[in-house]
């Protein structure tokens, strides 16, 4: 175990891997065929819900991922809190493509090159000491990959701009629900493996004070809003959107007719990893459309090894621009107590005082028909948070009546969620739209439970769900003295 100075600072650069990218070579024209279903199974369904107007009709009618391969570098080998192994590494992908899309009342458009870069965490574990060792690895990007499209056809002349960023934003909205942290693809390597085993906590939470930007120029604004203002002598009225890697963003409120702006306003995220990125977003609010005046990025790891405070510079379209950012922040590791769950500190709109985090490893004994059963469980906590497993259909090889579905559920916690009339949480099995079962668990029983942690084969309508629910509570980390899971080499 370590303290939070010495996590900062513990890890070291990465190493290069050549096996790994010999190993990506030769299984590149299998994950060419693969990657190129997948894209079109999961992108076509979006692209009609997602896009405006005639893009909503596009579909692929080629898609070839070429022939170079996804690039591995600078690899870093640690330890969890829980014994398993985690490796980071970059992943770079220079891709020659021929993709081809087509749609109503759109000229034909394709891809002819993708540029990705990203950090990828991997995960293998639980270890045994059984043959094949690992039980399952879990894969997801830290942050949000950086991704370039280079389009040809209708999307390489007029509305490259429109059509590059719509398509884009699908394509991200992807990776960032299915591949970016908290999110992770998981490979059972073990068909026994406990999924409960395999599960790898948040870090912390990290509540972010946006203070106050200054010096920035106005150079940025639109011809339409440089005229008004030269008319009106009107400074910009500005807010920022704050995120952390691929969590929910955040805006801060609008400071009117200032190039000074003062917020000192705060708000809580969940940490998954020290690396994961802070962006701070500052925009001008306009009639019609806002202004983007510039991007100030650092890292959870940055800002806490700085002291817990930065003033940070800005970019526009990957150029400095004038002016900074000053942001603070305040971090609290979890712990297995409630007292965070009924003190003022974290009370205020935006502040989270804990985690609920849901577990749903399988179902059992799930009566009908086979060719009849297309199971799935549904969580829920009051009004607000209701989540749905994968629907599972029969096929070879299946165990239907007994399927798993080891999928997770965060949920953050604020005080009115646990105070007096707190809610149960609820687990219902389903059989397409038809509740099979379900069964309420109260909030006590979990907090109650040793170490607020909940296991168990829940009866649900003569069929049962193994879950878990565990609460965390949070406490504030001293830098010299608060003890935060240790990640040895």
């Amino acid at each position: 175990m370590a303290t939070l100075i010495e996590k900062l600072t513990a890890e070291g650069g990465g190493e290069s891997v050549q096996f790994l990218n010999d190993i990506v070579a030769q299984l590149w024209p299998h994950i060419n065929v693969a990657g190129s279903k997948m894209i079109k199974e999961i992108a076509e369904p979006m692209f009609k819900s997602m896009l405006p107007g005639p893009l909503a009709t596009l579909h692929f009618t080629k898609i070839d991922l070429g022939h170079v391969p996804l690039s591995l570098s600078n690899v870093l080998v640690t330890k969890t809190e829980t014994g398993n192994i985690k490796l980071d590494l970059n992943a770079d992908w220079a891709g020659k493509c021929d993709i081809q899309l087509d749609g109503n009342m759109i000229p034909t458009l394709g891809v002819k090159g993708v540029a990705l870069h990203g950090r990828l965490s991997i995960l293998l574990g639980p270890l045994s000491d059984i043959i094949p060792l690992i039980g399952a690895a879990q894969i997801a990007f830290v942050n949000p990959p950086v991704l370039k499209l280079d389009f040809t056809g209708a999307a390489n002349i007029a509305d490259s701009d429109m059509i590059d960023g719509a398509v884009r934003k699908v394509i991200m909205s992807i990776i960032n629900s299915m591949l970016v942290l908290p999110n992770r693809i998981m490979i059972k390597l073990d068909a026994s493996s406990d999924y409960f085993k395999t599960h790898l906590s948040p870090v912390g939470i990290i509540r972010i004070k946006v203070e106050k930007a200054s010096g920035f120029a106005e150079d940025k604004q639109s011809a339409s809003s440089k005229f008004l203002s030269k008319l009106t002598r009107a400074s910009p009225d500005t807010y920022c959107n704050v995120a952390v890697g691929a969590e929910e963003a955040w805006r801060t409120t609008t400071k009117n007719n200032t190039t000074n702006p003062t917020w000192d306003e705060e708000h809580d995220f969940v940490v998954s990893d020290l690396n994961q990125s802070i962006t701070i977003d500052l925009n001008d609010h306009d009639v019609g459309s806002d202004d983007d005046i510039g991007l100030a990025v650092t890292t959870v790891k940055d800002i806490l090894s700085a002291g817990g405070k930065q003033e940070l510079n800005m970019v526009h379209k990957d150029q400095p621009v004038n002016g900074q950012i000053t942001v603070s922040c305040k971090f609290y590791h979890f712990a297995a107590e409630g007292g965070s769950f009924s003190t003022s500190d974290h009370s205020a709109d935006g502040l989270l005082c804990g985690v609920a985090t849901v577990l749903v490893a399988g179902a059992f004994n799930i009566p009908g028909k086979r060719d009849e059963i297309t199971p799935s469980v549904v969580v829920t906590w009051g009004e607000k948070h209701r989540f749905q497993t994968a629907v599972k259909t029969d096929a070879p090889g299946t165990d239907i009546s007994n399927p798993s579905f080891d999928q997770t559920f965060r949920i953050p916690i604020t005080t009115d969620m646990v105070g007096s009339g707190a809610q149960s949480f609820r687990i219902a099995l389903m059989n397409k739209e038809v509740e099979i079962g379900a069964v309420d668990i109260p909030l006590s029983d979990v907090q109650n439970a040793p170490d607020m942690i909940l296991q168990d084969k829940f009866d649900v309508g003569g069929a049962s769900v193994r879950a878990s629910i565990c609460l965390r509570g949070i406490v504030p980390a001293s830098m010299e003295e608060t003890v935060l899971p240790e990640r040895q080499k």
